[in-house]
């Protein structure tokens, strides 16, 4: 926790600490006006023992408020990476590639494909695999993340889902790009359940 934020927690305990010893004191007082002295020791046990829960209860509060800060944090620093992962002039220039030149047909693709091309294929794959490992379960909400990035997952993979089924057949390897079909797969359904129309839009020359 920065600087900050320590003097922050310790000045709102501190807070909390003079409003209770305050009102244990005027409670006192009042009840020792009407409470015999023999049921006051019990009464201002009771207190007591209630201000020591609200004390704990203040320090869980803290302890969760910084967790959450943390947590946050690390949500902000993968989307960075993703956001540079995705962004990248090489992994641009990749998808463009990939759009632009390859052949609907997996097995006639492959004979006829270029090695800029399928260089360009392995580095989106590999991008997208990166991406899986980068938000599997647990460690960043789709929610965070799949507004901004799920165009580049849904056309690349568009592209290249009949190229790595293709091959995961031909190697006999049904785990080849298994993660990033997985990614692609959590893309599809958050599409499914945010956009009216999840048909991709292909444009010619686009930039």
């Amino acid at each position: 926790m920065e600087n900050k934020e320590i003097r922050k927690t310790i000045t709102i305990s501190g807070f909390i600490f003079l409003a209770s010893f305050t009102a244990l004191i005027l409670v006192s007082y009042i009840l020792g006006t009407f409470i015999e002295e023999s049921n006051l020791i019990g009464v201002l046990e009771a207190i007591s023992t209630t201000v020591a829960a609200a004390a704990v209860f203040a320090a869980a509060y803290f302890a969760y408020q910084e967790l959450s800060e943390m947590a946050n944090t690390r949500y902000m620093d993968i989307a960075d990476r993703l956001f540079g992962e995705l962004n990248s002039p090489e992994n641009i220039e990749a998808r463009r590639r990939i759009f632009q030149n390859l052949d609907a047909d997996p097995e006639q693709g492959m004979k006829r494909l270029k090695k800029e091309d399928h260089a360009a294929m392995k580095k989106v794959l590999n991008s997208l695999d990166r991406v899986a490992f980068l938000t599997r379960e647990g460690w960043i909400p789709d929610d965070l993340v799949m507004p901004w990035m799920h165009p580049m997952i849904a056309k690349s993979w568009e592209k290249l889902e009949p190229y790595v089924l293709y091959e995961r057949e031909r190697r006999n390897e049904p785990y080849y790009y298994e993660h990033a079909g997985q990614l692609a797969e959590r893309c599809r359904k958050w599409r499914s359940k945010h956009l009216a129309d999840t048909n991709t839009k292909w444009v010619d020359k686009a930039l």
